[in-house]
Protein backbone atom coordinates (compact mmCIF):
# COMPACT_ATOMS: atom_id res chain seq x y z
CA UNK A 1 0.00 0.00 0.00
CA UNK A 2 1.40 3.37 -1.22
CA UNK A 3 1.61 5.92 0.92
CA UNK A 4 -0.58 9.36 0.65
CA UNK A 5 0.86 12.70 0.93
CA UNK A 6 -0.90 16.06 1.16
CA UNK A 7 0.15 18.56 -1.42
CA UNK A 8 0.45 22.09 -0.93
CA UNK A 9 -1.39 23.43 -3.52
CA UNK A 10 -0.79 27.31 -3.45
CA UNK A 11 2.90 26.85 -4.91
CA UNK A 12 2.23 28.83 -7.61
CA UNK A 13 1.24 32.32 -6.58
CA UNK A 14 3.25 34.52 -5.57
CA UNK A 15 4.48 35.57 -1.93
CA UNK A 16 2.57 37.81 -0.45
CA UNK A 17 3.01 40.14 2.91
CA UNK A 18 1.41 43.00 4.06
CA UNK A 19 -0.59 43.82 0.94
CA UNK A 20 2.79 43.55 -1.07
CA UNK A 21 2.72 40.77 -3.65
CA UNK A 22 5.96 39.39 -5.41
CA UNK A 23 8.42 41.67 -6.54
CA UNK A 24 7.05 44.43 -5.04
CA UNK A 25 8.19 42.97 -1.16
CA UNK A 26 11.66 43.36 -2.32
CA UNK A 27 10.88 47.17 -3.49
CA UNK A 28 9.22 47.70 0.05
CA UNK A 29 12.33 46.99 1.78
CA UNK A 30 14.30 49.14 -0.33
CA UNK A 31 12.11 51.71 0.32
CA UNK A 32 12.56 51.42 3.60
CA UNK A 33 16.28 51.10 3.94
CA UNK A 34 16.27 54.18 1.49
CA UNK A 35 14.32 55.80 4.14
CA UNK A 36 16.25 55.36 6.78
CA UNK A 37 19.18 56.19 5.67
CA UNK A 38 18.35 59.43 4.07
CA UNK A 39 16.57 60.08 7.18
CA UNK A 40 19.87 59.49 9.49
CA UNK A 41 22.40 61.19 7.29
CA UNK A 42 19.67 64.27 7.30
CA UNK A 43 19.62 64.06 11.35
CA UNK A 44 23.47 63.79 11.57
CA UNK A 45 24.23 66.37 9.03
CA UNK A 46 21.22 68.92 9.48
CA UNK A 47 19.04 68.74 11.88
CA UNK A 48 17.09 65.83 13.88
CA UNK A 49 13.50 67.15 13.37
CA UNK A 50 14.41 67.66 9.18
CA UNK A 51 15.63 64.58 9.66
CA UNK A 52 12.51 62.87 11.17
CA UNK A 53 10.28 64.56 8.77
CA UNK A 54 12.64 63.64 5.97
CA UNK A 55 12.59 59.89 7.20
CA UNK A 56 8.80 59.92 7.25
CA UNK A 57 8.26 61.44 3.94
CA UNK A 58 10.56 59.21 2.04
CA UNK A 59 9.16 56.05 3.76
CA UNK A 60 5.45 56.96 3.56
CA UNK A 61 6.13 58.43 -0.53
CA UNK A 62 8.26 55.09 -1.25
CA UNK A 63 5.60 52.60 0.08
CA UNK A 64 2.70 54.60 -1.83
CA UNK A 65 4.20 54.91 -4.70
CA UNK A 66 5.02 50.99 -4.70
CA UNK A 67 1.25 50.09 -3.89
CA UNK A 68 0.12 52.60 -6.88
CA UNK A 69 2.67 50.35 -9.27
CA UNK A 70 1.81 47.35 -7.78
CA UNK A 71 -2.02 47.88 -9.17
CA UNK A 72 -0.53 47.57 -12.32
CA UNK A 73 0.30 43.55 -11.82
CA UNK A 74 3.11 42.05 -11.62
CA UNK A 75 4.64 42.28 -14.61
CA UNK A 76 4.19 46.12 -16.01
CA UNK A 77 3.76 46.48 -19.87
CA UNK A 78 4.10 49.42 -22.04
CA UNK A 79 0.38 50.23 -23.89
CA UNK A 80 1.01 52.83 -26.24
CA UNK A 81 -1.81 54.08 -28.10
CA UNK A 82 -2.21 56.03 -31.28
CA UNK A 83 -1.60 55.18 -35.14
CA UNK A 84 2.25 54.75 -35.98
CA UNK A 85 3.48 54.89 -39.11
CA UNK A 86 6.85 52.99 -40.62
CA UNK A 87 8.69 54.19 -43.34
CA UNK A 88 9.93 51.81 -45.73
CA UNK A 89 13.01 51.87 -47.32
CA UNK A 90 13.26 49.38 -50.39
CA UNK A 91 16.67 49.21 -52.39
CA UNK A 92 15.51 47.05 -55.62
CA UNK A 93 18.57 47.63 -56.84
CA UNK A 94 20.49 45.90 -54.48
CA UNK A 95 22.80 43.50 -56.81
CA UNK A 96 22.20 45.10 -60.17
CA UNK A 97 25.35 46.33 -62.13
CA UNK A 98 27.13 49.66 -60.98
CA UNK A 99 27.37 52.28 -63.72
CA UNK A 100 30.40 54.16 -61.23
CA UNK A 101 33.88 54.31 -62.72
Amino acid sequence: MARQFQVYKGLQRPLVYRGFKGKFIYWGVGALLAGLVMGALTMALVNMWLGLIVLIGAVAGGLVFIAGKQKKGLHIKSRPTGIFIHQIKLNLHRYGRKTSI
